[in-house]
Order: C-alpha cells, then sequence, then structure tokens
C-alpha cells in the first residue's frame, strides 16, 4: 500500500499542470517586482512571495475539500478532470486570471462533456466513453456541489490573503497627472484528492490505490485545482474591496451548492446551479470592474500634502501606522508638497519624526516615530509623485 501512495504522489508531482503553476508564480512575482522597482526604484515584497504562498495558504482547505469528497462519496468522471486540468493549463498561459475561478473549469469541463456527448459520442479511450456519461445523473449532482465549494474556497483566500499583497504602481489620470494603482495578482494551489470508478484508472496504472465499496471499485486521485484572482483597485482602497469581493464569492458557492444538493431530487438543478455560479462569478467582476472605474482615484496627488501609494512592510512607516491613501500635511510642524521636501524634513530631526496625516475619512491625525538620518527609504514610503 505503501508503494502504491508513493506512485500516487509521484504522479501528482509530475502533473504538468502543477509545474506550470510553480513556474508561473515565479513569474508572477518576477513581473510584480520589476513593476515595482520601475515605478518605485524599490520592491514592496520578495520575488518569491508568490511562489511561497501558493500553498500555504491553500493547502487546509484542501485538505478539508479531499476529506469531504471522499467521506460523502462525490465520485467524478475521468473525462471531467482531463478537461478541467486542460482548461486550467489554458488559462494559466493567459496570465488573464481574472477567469481563474474554478467555476469557470468545473462549469466549462462539463458543459465541454455535454457538447462532446452531442456531437461526439462514438469516443471511446482505454475503457472510457462518453456513451457512458449520464449528464442527468450523479455527475450532476457530484460536480455542482464540488464547484460549489470550490467557489466557497475561492472566496475565502481572497477576502483573507489578497489585501495585503497588493501592490501599486502609478497610471496616468485623464487630467496627466499620476496616480497610483493597486494591483493584486494571486494564485493558489490546492493538491486535491478526487474519487473516480477504479477500472478505469487501473487498466493501465495498476500499482495506482484502490478500494472496492461493494460491487464497485474506486481509486483516489491527486489533482491540481488552480485558484487564480486578478482586480485592479484605484477608486476603492484593497482593504476594503477585496473582502467584500471575497464575500460575495462566498455566497454565490453557497447557492451553489445549496441547488445541487437540490438536484438530488430533481437533476436538471444542478445545471442550473453551475450555471448560477457563472452568472454570479461574472456578476461580481463586472460590478467590481464598474464600481473602481466609475469614481476618480484614491491616491492621486493633491494641491498640498505628499498622498502615500504604498508601505514597505516591518518598516518605521507601517509601525505608524501609516496607510496608502493617506496624505501627509507636515513633518515636525514643516509643510511638504513632495517627496523631497518629505525626506529633507525627516532629516532635519529624525529622532522625533512626528507627522500630520490626513487619512482615509479626511480626518487629521498625528503619528510619530524615530527614523534614522541619511536613509532615503528607512522611512518606508511609497508616494505619489
Amino acid at each position: 500500500m505503501a508503494e502504491q501512495i508513493i506512485y500516487a504522489i509521484a504522479y501528482f508531482f509530475l502533473n504538468p499542470l502543477f509545474l506550470l503553476t510553480l513556474i508561473t508564480a515565479v513569474i508572477l512575482g518576477y513581473i510584480r517586482v520589476k513593476r515595482e522597482r520601475r515605478n518605485f526604484k524599490v520592491r514592496l515584497l520578495p520575488g518569491l512571495t508568490e511562489f511561497r504562498k501558493l500553498l500555504t495558504e491553500s493547502w487546509l482547505y484542501a485538505l478539508v475539500l479531499s476529506v469531504s469528497i471522499s467521506g460523502v462519496g462525490l465520485i467524478v468522471d475521468p473525462g471531467w478532470l482531463v478537461l478541467l486540468s486542460i482548461i486550467t493549463f489554458i488559462v494559466l498561459l493567459s496570465f488573464f486570471y481574472t477567469i481563474a475561478s474554478p467555476i469557470y473549469y468545473a462549469a466549462g469541463a462539463f458543459f465541454a462533456l455535454y457538447f462532446l456527448q452531442l456531437y461526439a459520442g462514438e469516443f471511446t479511450y482505454r475503457g472510457w466513453s462518453l456513451q457512458q456519461l449520464d449528464l442527468l445523473g450523479d455527475l450532476a449532482i457530484t460536480i455542482p456541489i464540488i464547484a460549489g465549494l470550490l467557489l466557497i474556497i475561492e472566496g475565502l483566500l481572497i477576502r483573507r490573503h489578497t489585501a495585503r499583497y497588493t501592490s501599486p504602481y502609478f497610471v496616468q489620470t485623464n487630467r496627466g497627472l499620476r496616480a497610483a494603482v493597486f494591483k493584486s495578482k494571486r494564485l493558489w494551489l490546492l493538491p486535491v484528492v478526487f474519487l473516480i470508478p477504479g477500472e478505469w484508472i487501473s487498466a493501465y496504472l495498476p500499482y495506482w490505490p484502490q478500494f472496492t465499496l461493494g460491487n464497485a471499485a474506486f481509486s483516489f486521485i491527486p489533482v491540481p485545482i488552480v485558484i487564480g484572482f486578478s482586480h485592479m483597485g484605484r477608486a476603492v482602497h484593497p482593504e476594503l474591496s477585496l473582502p467584500k469581493i471575497g464575500l460575495s464569492v462566498v455566497w454565490t458557492g453557497l447557492i451553489v451548492v445549496a441547488v445541487g444538493l437540490l438536484a438530488f431530487w430533481m437533476p436538471i438543478l444542478g445545471w442550473v446551479a453551475l450555471q448560477i455560479g457563472l452568472i454570479g462569478r461574472i456578476g461580481i467582476s463586472v460590478h467590481s470592474t464598474i464600481r473602481e472605474y466609475s469614481k476618480g482615484f484614491v491616491a492621486a496627488p493633491m494641491p498640498s500634502g505628499v498622498v502615500i501609494a504604498g508601505i514597505l512592510p516591518h518598516s518605521p512607516a507601517e509601525k505608524m501606522g501609516l496607510k496608502s491613501g493617506e496624505c501627509i500635511k507636515s513633518v515636525n510642524g514643516i509643510r511638504v508638497n513632495n517627496e523631497k521636501e518629505l525626506y529633507d524634513a525627516i532629516q532635519i530631526n529624525a529622532a522625533h519624526c512626528r507627522l500630520q496625516v490626513i487619512d482615509r475619512q479626511g480626518e487629521v491625525r498625528l503619528t510619530q516615530q524615530v527614523v534614522y538620518h541619511h536613509d532615503h527609504h528607512r522611512l518606508g514610503l511609497l508616494v505619489v509623485r
């Protein structure tokens, strides 16, 4: 049995989708760091941050989902898993992660099976046949439920792990000024174990882990499920907008699961559940985009003061509680209107760096912190200039 488990793990790590996800996460970090250095001459987070967070934030969700799938007995079709992986592979290569929600993969693979069955119904492969699929049977129940659970996981990941990893950069406003926008582009990898009919995979992989239940045989197969997210904030601060987006995705997933459960009594409702998931997820993306472009920039130059675009982690600015979008009006009583004046004022008396700040609500507050002389980035501020 131990040897069989080793085989299963080895096949997972050699999965092209798994390897592509690792490479893509590294590329995302490289692109982000390059953009930050081009805009601010300094990076916010190390280039391998996306790679390191790929699995650490999502492995527990993958474990819970795998146990749930196996415990309830949600059996999926291997053809669906293949199509789901192909769609995910294509989306990863596109780098357009607005469409990297698992509902798109799951529903896309399901409806692709329907059209393949309709127009290429005679296709068979190593004992697997399109004609054997019952898309108004068990698959109409299990796939919507799994898709809904993946949507819930996506929403929780967005809600908890995106706002603090946004990356600011400059864009030009209609007035010819430079304002900061906040880019969030994340990937999460979930090694999910699915349950499939055992005869299909054991036909050419005899060492694969398998178990029997009554007269039926089943196999566990680990599949890398990739969740991607992309959002650009300009009118609403990411700390405010992204948790709301995540919560909306969670609610959409709960509705999909609820309608999917009703498919036990009326299988066609499984199709309805997938369509609800698709429409709901698209609606969330469209609504958030419209909201961001319907108002002005929250981090744009002001007539007086220095607007904060970002804060370096573990810096004095972070300890002072400064946030992006806030405006520094004065340093130790000295009015500042640009980055040079800001740092010149700081170096006059760094040991007592006292800032007057206009927060996001337009209220004035004071904060102070010790900052060392002659260190341009010691405060840890990225400012709009």
